[in-house]
């Protein structure tokens, strides 16, 4: 079958099953180049798939050395479609760990469900005896809880004040003006149970009742600030209350973890493209502009970059260089203070005639494509590829 990327919006509904194996690979590459980490050996990672997750993954098994289990809920090729690219990108990963003799098994299912984390206590007993390492890095819409069946949705909107911006359209460069209504109590409660810190509390609880959390064992969740130009529809919005709740959590995690020395950190993030952050409005033109300076700065990074530098510069490195609220702030480069004076000053200037050179609009969607493994020069999309690619661990 011959692949060609089909879009709708911020979603791409193929995926390129060789496209994404290159994309995998370029990751491990990047990570085997670099110096070992003296850290985690045995991992699970819960929403594994894509992003900052899979690249969690990647740094852990190819950087650290470690075994690792990975959560997620992809879906396999099906008739004429395309399987999902986290599935791909998964497949890819098993395929490589077996490679270089590195163990790794995944999971296909619904993390939020108590099915799927039990099903992962005994792969872990089973496999690893006990885990040093848990990434919690799920980002989903929807969430169905496991003890009341009640379904959650997520919103992204302003509390309070509608919020009036303007973004980029990255398929057309063109730079339009939105309006974001402010969400009602309801919205925001469902998106803190959607995106808060809920569910990685009920995982760390099932983890440590079943006696496979090791001693001095590590839990990290992601999160992200960004500047005072997206604050009202992200941070002060409704995904900012859902981060604060997670945040909140890594206090109560601690301190339920402190009979075995354990820790819990969320870790403020870069902003990159992931299938995640181009569902927010106005980030792709925030992204866009961010892109361009700090790449002239060469401080510019991507997923894989970002948590390499995380692993081995913040978690096994003997100072996490924590902020006054006890987080890991791996955007330190994105937020320094040259960085966003010239952001702010280009994205008052932003228009339609001038985007494509006061931004990386262009890099934007390239990088939104290579996700789902398009765009990569050394892959060839002309050639007829089987879409039939089983993730070696799930039968």
């Amino acid at each position: 079958m011959i692949i060609t990327p089909k879009f709708r919006g911020f979603i791409c509904t193929t995926s390129h099953p060789v496209g994404c194996e290159y994309n995998v690979r370029q990751q491990v590459e990047y990570v085997k180049k670099q110096k070992k980490i003296n850290g985690a050996k045995k991992v699970l990672v819960i929403g594994a798939s894509t992003g900052y997750g899979l690249s969690s993954r990647i740094a852990a098994a190819f950087g650290c050395g470690a075994a690792t289990i990975g959560l997620f809920f992809e879906k396999p090729a099906s008739g004429n479609r395309t399987a999902s690219a986290g599935w791909y990108n998964s497949a890819a990963f098993e395929k490589i760990a077996k490679e270089e003799g590195i163990y790794a098994k995944s999971i296909n299912g619904d993390a939020f469900s108590n099915e799927i984390k039990q099903q992962t206590i005994e792969l872990i007993k089973k496999d690893l005896g006990k885990v040093d390492l848990v990434i919690y890095s799920l980002a989903s819409p929807r969430r169905t809880h496991p003890d009341t069946g009640e379904i959650f949705n997520s919103v992204i909107k302003p509390i309070g004040p509608a919020y009036t911006s303007k973004t980029v359209n990255f398929h057309t460069g063109k730079v339009e003006n939105i309006t974001i209504e402010s969400a009602n109590e309801d919205e925001i409660r469902q998106t803190v149970a959607v995106m808060g810190g809920e569910d990685w509390d009920m995982w760390m609880d099932a983890l440590k009742k079943a006696d496979v959390l090791a001693e001095n064992a590590i839990t990290l969740a992601y999160s992200y600030v960004g500047p005072e130009m997206t604050h009202a529809v992200y941070r002060e919005g409704t995904i900012g209350r859902a981060k604060d709740d997670l945040e909140a959590t890594a206090y109560k995690i601690t301190d339920k973890l402190k009979d075995i020395g354990g820790k819990a950190y969320v870790s403020i993030n870069k902003a990159v493209v992931t299938q995640a952050s181009a569902a927010i409005p106005v980030i792709s033109l925030y992204v866009s502009i961010l892109f361009k300076i700090m790449k002239s700065k060469n401080t510019h990074e991507g997923c894989i970059e970002q948590m390499y530098r995380m692993l081995e510069d913040r978690v096994y490195s003997g100072d996490m260089k924590l902020d006054s609220k006890g987080r890991i702030c791996m955007d330190d480069w994105e937020m320094a203070k040259d960085v966003q004076a010239e952001v702010a000053k280009v994205w008052d200037k932003a228009n339609d005639d001038n985007i494509n050179d006061i931004s990386d609009v262009e890099g934007y969607r390239t990088e939104f494509f290579k996700l789902f493994g398009f765009g990569f020069d050394a892959v060839e999309y002309s050639e007829d590829v089987d879409i039939e690619v089983m993730v070696e661990s799930i039968k």
